[in-house]
């Protein structure tokens, strides 16, 4: 055999393998059922019958096989929107491009929200950035007794004639079984028993622009304050 032959041969059997366009698309293909024997079951699978979870992204050749006239398979994502229709049953198939980075879903139209599925390329779409953090909560401190006092005041010990809407958590230190601490006001209305003496913690969020009051129930005329928030 002549070196030009010999060349010849290595180069038809190299297309053989790698040439075929059967092989080149054995990668690619998928299988997609819907139906069988009437069932309401969907299914997207590799040729092997793996489920489709995450795929790169790229050409895909579909074959769609639609077993019932009760149901439809329908595909749909980025630059994809492909059904069979309901009355339709037989094999059909499909080229796609899938791009990357996306999510894409099947279903069957006329029962959407039991026969469903979907899958993502190249690791999905890009996560949302997460969400800010809360704001910081605030403390104050209440206190009411052991005479006829009650105030409201900041961590820095000044009282509390106007505050920033938010979220505030409040120590309530009631020193008299005479008195109470009542604090209301729009969304809030929280206070202790006039019988009690101890400390309360009370998570509140104060709303912008509203005028909120404190008291002492039994002496609400002598005991009492107020703030705006702002």
């Amino acid at each position: 055999m002549t070196y030009r032959i010999r060349l010849l041969v290595i180069a038809a059997t190299a297309l053989g393998i790698f040439g075929s366009p059967a092989a080149a698309f054995a990668q690619t293909k998928l299988i997609a059922n819907v139906g069988l024997n009437d069932a309401f079951t969907i299914s997207l699978t590799t040729e092997s019958g793996g489920t489709v979870r995450d795929i790169p992204a790229g050409a895909y050749e579909i074959e769609v096989r639609d077993h019932s006239s009760i149901h439809n398979f329908r595909l749909s994502g980025p630059g994809v929107q492909m059904a069979t229709t309901e009355a339709f049953v037989g094999t059909v198939t499909w080229t796609v491009t899938l791009q990357d980075k996306s999510q894409y879903t099947f279903l069957c139209d006329p029962h959407s929200t039991q026969m469903r599925g979907s899958f993502t390329t190249g690791g999905g779409p890009p996560q949302p950035p997460p969400p800010p953090p809360a704001p910081p909560v605030q403390r104050l401190f209440a206190t009411v007794g052991p005479g006829p006092t009650i105030s409201l005041r900041t961590a820095s010990g000044r009282r509390v004639t106007r505050l920033r809407a938010g979220r505030y958590r409040i120590t309530v230190r009631d020193r008299s079984k005479m008195h109470n601490f009542h604090l209301l006001g729009p969304g809030v209305n929280k206070r202790t028993t006039v019988a009690f003496r101890g400390t309360r913690t009370w998570l509140v969020t104060f709303r912008k622009g509203k005028q909120y009051r404190f008291v002492c129930d039994p002496h609400r005329t002598r005991m009492k304050g107020s703030f705006r928030v702002t």
